[in-house]
């Protein structure tokens, strides 16, 4: 147990730890952010939107977050789309992403973008499906998160691998338009319209 899990209202002068061993090298905190390898996860999201990615290399498991040569791992960050009671009184958050093709290391899911001062209890992570069922985003899918989480909030997890953003968010078949006709002269028709 951490001196903020006991006092949440420190979170707002100090960082919840991390496990440097499952997050990408050169991973630190801020009250708010994750920083991996000099890149600020909030600030990725500004420019990329979620879910997005962050690869760096991974680290030499037991070495206190050693880069490891062979190893890459990776920062994924979702935005919570809704947050619900479930049937069994289970706290059940949505998000934007569905990580069950991805080894996300669960208990270390973290609220960024804001520091909350409420205390942190289970939650049960699912895939935002848009139908009425919901299914999970892993059979473990259980993160210990802070009790205000809300819709619009950021979630960093790590992966203990190199994780595209195509295995978050399946891309739907994309209808191929038929090649347009090549013209006598072979040129393209764009070309002809710079003259």
């Amino acid at each position: 147990m951490t001196l903020t899990a006991l006092l949440p209202s420190l979170r707002r002068s100090l960082p919840d730890p991390l496990n440097v061993n499952v997050w990408p090298e050169l991973t630190r905190t801020t009250t708010t952010d994750v920083i991996v390898a000099g890149v600020s996860l909030v600030r990725l999201v500004e420019v990329c939107g979620t879910p997005c990615v962050h690869i760096a290399a991974g680290v030499i498991p037991g070495s206190g977050g050693r880069p490891a040569p062979d190893r890459q791992a990776t920062a994924i960050v979702v935005t919570v789309t809704k947050v619900r009671q479930g049937a069994a009184g289970e706290r059940e958050l949505f998000i934007d992403a569905c990580l069950d093709a991805v080894p996300a290391v669960w208990p270390e899911m973290r609220l960024i973008g804001r520091a909350s001062c409420a205390h942190s209890r289970p939650v049960i992570v699912l895939a935002d499906t848009g139908c009425a069922t919901a299914t999970p985003c892993s059979a473990a899918g259980s993160a210990l998160l802070p009790d205000d989480i809300r819709a619009g909030d950021l979630l960093a997890v790590p992966c203990a691998d190199a994780v595209a953003l195509r295995h978050l968010r399946p891309v739907p078949h994309a209808t191929l338009a038929p090649a347009a006709p090549v013209p006598e002269d072979g040129r393209p028709a764009w070309l002809g319209a710079l003259e």
